[in-house]
């Protein structure tokens, strides 16, 4: 992912991440000209890094961790800024290492995209009452790249009450 240029993000996507830090809009430089649907590779999921797969994991940690108080109504502000902050951590950690074949790269932009959505309602940026739904959305998010990319030992975030 990373260049040794200047990188941007194309519009749609720096539109999708308008609510992230300034790392998620002027950290990536790509061809694609739109967020895409998420697809296989051919069939198969797409490969990974050590890079992502550490990002994705404590994402995914936040994510169960947090989840539960969310759906219980007993999650605090400090606790969704707190979630917040943890998962745009990890964000850019992905965005600064990690090293994808541009198809691939191109998937884990939608990732993102979702991610950087429920990070903005996690931390409020939707009103207080959208908070939980900003948890539920990055769980989303990940149980949507164990779908679609190579991590062994990838469990879904079971997303009932």
């Amino acid at each position: 992912m990373k260049s040794p240029t200047t990188l941007l993000l194309p519009l749609a996507l720096s539109t999708a991440l308008a609510g992230l830090p300034a790392w998620a809009a002027d950290t990536h430089e790509h061809d694609h000209k739109k967020v895409q649907a998420l697809k296989l590779n051919a069939g198969k999921k797409w490969g990974t890094d050590e890079p992502l797969r550490q990002a994705m994991t404590r994402i995914h940690a936040a994510a169960s961790q947090t989840l539960p108080t969310a759906h219980a109504g007993k999650a605090s502000a400090a606790d969704y800024d707190a979630f917040g902050k943890e998962i745009e951590t990890q964000i850019a950690y992905m965005v600064e290492n990690c090293k994808l074949a541009p198809e691939a790269d191109a998937q884990l932009h939608t990732i993102i995209a979702n991610l950087g959505q429920g990070v903005e309602a996690a931390q409020g940026k939707h009103g207080e009452k959208r908070r939980a739904e900003g948890v539920v959305k990055v769980a989303q998010a990940a149980n949507a790249y164990g779908k679609y990319f190579d991590h062994s030992g990838w469990q879904a975030i079971k997303l009932a009450h």
